[in-house]
């Protein structure tokens, strides 16, 4: 969501960044909305004024015993003119937010233009994929050698895009998150939570899923919205609220399920686990300054960083161009993780810095001390990691020609000293 103050001052500025969205220029119509509001406001409080005048005028006429009834009369005449004011000022107002609720967050200016994912920059790799003395097989091939990934049952109980993990590997997935909440609580000051997985509509509206990406979420018969990332209830824990300058930053971090409809996915990733409605992952959420929320984005993205470093997983960082950016994102860095069995890197961390894009919309502020104002937050979220995919990249990445797969050593006390997974 945007500052109108901002855009009649900034038409410019603000059309010129929803070009690098590949947008139009819109200032023109959201301003002349805007003029319309502020017309119908205007008006109002005149014919306001004027009845409050008559009716000052009508009390003093009665104290005197004089015929007011041509002062009620016209009192009366101006109610018609006040309600059509009022609603022609809430029409435009409703238009207007409308409209800029649909807009994407401007990308910021060290952000590299581009329309896709092709003008998306490697900023740097770290680690060296590993030589196979064998042709290296993909995670679902692996996982079902294995005898613990059933897909087949999974599409039995509940469709496509679903699996059934067993034995050992139920109780990896369960060790890398249980890693990475250590990781991110013990040694980044994060602090652990448990949120809510079901949401209202003000909680999905105010980190930008809502209204634009509804047919991407699933929605209970009861009005609750299941989530698609735990970004959803952890930003909105600053909803509404005014903080202390000195709390920031907070630092929130949680593994949840995840809900996703894959409405535009329809061919893609159709085998495996790498794109499924129910995903698990650990999330990171920062509520942070203005001043500092540009080092807090370097900060969060070192911290999911490290989740592969220790892993030894190899990976990429990518500067993601203007076109190819989340919707609410004003910055983005993703990480890829490297997968022999696909023979590419694939993205495992979305690391986003939004402004105060997703504050403006929740209402989330804080005020210095010793100042009457307020401000508002910038808010920042990224996978610490996601697990399903940390999981697929732990198997191909440590298979062995047997079928086995060796097992990280930062994870064996997580898993009971087990060091090799073996088919069953």
């Amino acid at each position: 969501m945007f500052d109108l103050k901002w855009i009649r001052d900034n038409p410019d500025t603000f059309d010129a960044g929803l070009k690098r969205r590949g947008m139009a220029a819109l200032s023109g119509q959201i301003l002349a909305l805007d003029g319309r509001r502020r017309a119908a406001q205007t008006k109002f409080q005149e014919l306001q004024q004027k009845r409050n005048e008559l009716s000052r005028q009508i009390g003093a006429g009665k104290k005197k015993g004089e015929d007011t009834g041509a002062l009620e009369a016209e009192v009366a005449a101006l109610k018609d003119g006040l309600a059509a004011a009022e609603a022609e000022e809430q029409a435009a107002a409703a238009e207007a937010e409308q409209l800029l609720a649909s807009l994407p967050n401007l990308p910021a200016a060290d952000v590299p233009d581009g329309a896709d994912e092709k003008a998306n920059v490697e900023l740097r790799r770290h680690g060296s994929p590993r030589n196979f003395a064998f042709a290296p097989k993909q995670h679902f091939e692996i996982g079902e050698a294995l005898g613990l990934m059933d897909f087949e049952q999974a599409a039995v109980i509940s469709g496509a895009r679903f699996v059934v993990l067993k034995g050992a590997l139920a109780r990896l997935e369960r060790a890398l998150a249980a890693f990475m909440l250590d990781l991110h609580t013990g040694e980044f000051g994060y602090s652990e939570v448990v949120p809510p997985m079901l949401v209202r509509d003000d909680a999905v509206y105010g980190t930008a899923q809502l209204p634009k990406f509804a047919e991407d979420l699933f929605r209970t018969t009861t009005g609750f919205w299941l989530i698609p990332t735990a970004e959803v209830p952890l930003t909105n824990l600053a909803a509404g609220k005014t903080l202390d300058e000195s709390s920031l930053p907070l630092r929130f971090t949680a593994h949840t399920p995840c809900f996703r409809s894959e409405a535009g996915a329809a061919g893609k990733d159709t085998r495996g686990m790498i794109r499924q409605h129910q995903f698990s992952k650990v999330e990171l959420v920062s509520i942070a300054h203005p001043d500092q929320s540009a080092a807090e984005h370097e900060r969060m993205t070192s911290c999911a960083e490290e989740v592969l470093k220790r892993l030894g997983l190899p990976y990429r960082v990518i500067v993601l161009c203007s076109g190819d950016m989340g919707f609410a994102a004003q910055k983005t860095y993703d990480i890829e993780v490297w997968l022999p069995g696909q023979s590419a890197y694939r993205e495992i961390s979305s690391c986003s810095n939004c402004g105060e894009f997703q504050a403006r919309r929740m209402k989330g502020r804080f005020r210095k001390a010793g100042e009457k104002g307020t401000r508002f937050v910038h808010t920042l979220n990224g996978s610490g990691l996601a697990v399903g995919r940390t999981l697929i990249a732990v198997l191909e990445n440590y298979q062995q020609e047997d079928g086995s797969v060796a097992l990280p050593e930062v994870l064996r006390p997580y898993m009971g000293g087990l060091e090799v997974i073996r088919p069953q």
